[in-house]
């Protein structure tokens, strides 16, 4: 089954050549026309995927009271931009709000709300979401329009989005892999000419069976190096949650998801979400390059039962029925646990901050 932007992409690749799985992934998401974040939308139970905050407002209210704490640990300042970058439908900053506001009412009184969302369909949905903050929230369409202050930063599954650049082992080295048309007029891959600079490599390509695929985003990490900029002129922490690994390596994470199930990448172009790892050792790597400091990298579940989501699991389920009480603790366990189907190993944080600070869960805390 073609979709209406699996042929637009076949009739470029028939006109110009193949196209790199960066411009593929770009496509796929962002054409003006039939792109899936311009046709669909993506979160929730009628979407193809649900989000962690999503699952339970525990999540939002764990990332409130990590900001709550960078906020302390750098000596309370006035003028706080708490910013969100790609805020879904709003659901993860209405739990931050309630948290703060409940924990830090300094902090919540003074600050402004900033979210950067380029979907004038996702901005109506979030407008609706926070609509009791009134004029407290405001939306940009580019992250550089935040005006300066000091600022608190979240992104919860904002890197998994940006494309990447994939390059497959070839008898020839290492080659750019390219989106083609085969004989039967399908799409399928290729490699194409361009190499890439060795010094990327997790280890020597001697050591790479053909066929491995490596996987870098120059797109993340400059949308990283945007954040430690923000960070250095004005002061802050920023968090970042997403899928992915802790140490750079070797291998193929391009994958679809239609209807909540897996779907190959090339199958349904326009019709399906396209994501694929978070390098955090990547990102880790540029933030410290661009002078900011790393508090460290976390597993999700660890950073969720370091920041207190079992106790208030516990407070939330207090008095309540034995339905309800199973209901949030599905929750913690999906948001924080290990094994199939569940964020608490899958998901990886990082913070980073500007001056150099310990947060907690991250390390320990003088």
């Amino acid at each position: 089954m073609s979709t209406a932007l699996g042929e637009k992409i076949k009739a470029i690749i028939q006109a110009n050549g193949p196209i790199s799985v960066t411009d593929f992934f770009s496509l796929c998401l962002a054409d003006p026309e039939h792109g899936y974040y311009r046709t669909r939308e993506p979160f929730g139970r009628s979407g193809d995927f649900v989000t962690a905050p999503e699952v339970s407002q525990l999540f939002g209210e764990m990332i409130g009271v990590f900001v709550v704490h960078a906020w302390q640990r750098h000596g309370t300042p006035a003028g706080v931009r708490l910013v969100e970058i790609g805020p879904g439908r709003g659901t993860m900053m209405s739990d931050m709000l309630r948290v703060i506001s409940r924990i830090a009412p300094p902090l919540f009184e003074d600050m402004t709300v900033h979210l950067v969302e380029t979907s004038a369909r996702l901005r109506d949905i979030q407008q609706e979401t926070l609509a009791a903050y009134g004029d407290k929230v405001s939306w940009h369409q580019g992250f550089d329009e935040v005006p300066p202050g000091f600022s608190l930063v979240a992104a919860n599954e904002l890197f998994d989005a940006i494309p990447i650049r994939q390059f497959v082992k070839t008898p020839a080295g290492f080659r750019e892999r390219m989106v083609g048309v085969d004989a039967a007029g399908e799409l399928t891959f290729g490699a194409g000419v361009a190499g890439v600079d060795p010094s990327l490599l997790p280890w020597p390509e001697e050591d790479v069976l053909p066929g491995t695929v490596f996987e870098v985003s120059p797109a993340r990490q400059s949308v990283m190096l945007a954040i430690c900029d923000r960070l250095k002129e004005c002061g802050g922490t920023a968090v970042a949650i997403d899928y992915g690994h802790l140490v750079s390596g070797y291998g193929d994470t391009l994958q679809a998801v239609r209807m909540h199930e897996y779907d190959p990448p090339l199958a349904h172009p326009g019709e399906a979400d396209l994501t694929s790892h978070v390098d955090f050792q990547a990102l880790a790597q540029a933030a410290t390059s661009a002078g900011v400091y790393v508090n460290g990298m976390l597993r999700q579940g660890d950073f969720l039962v370091g920041l207190g989501i079992l106790d208030r699991a516990a407070a939330l389920g207090r008095d309540r029925e034995a339905h309800t009480r199973q209901i949030i603790q599905t929750a913690v366990d999906r948001l924080a646990g290990e094994g199939e189907g569940r964020m608490g190993e899958l998901f990886k944080v990082l913070a980073v901050s500007h001056p150099a600070l310990d947060l907690m869960p991250f390390r320990s805390v003088d």
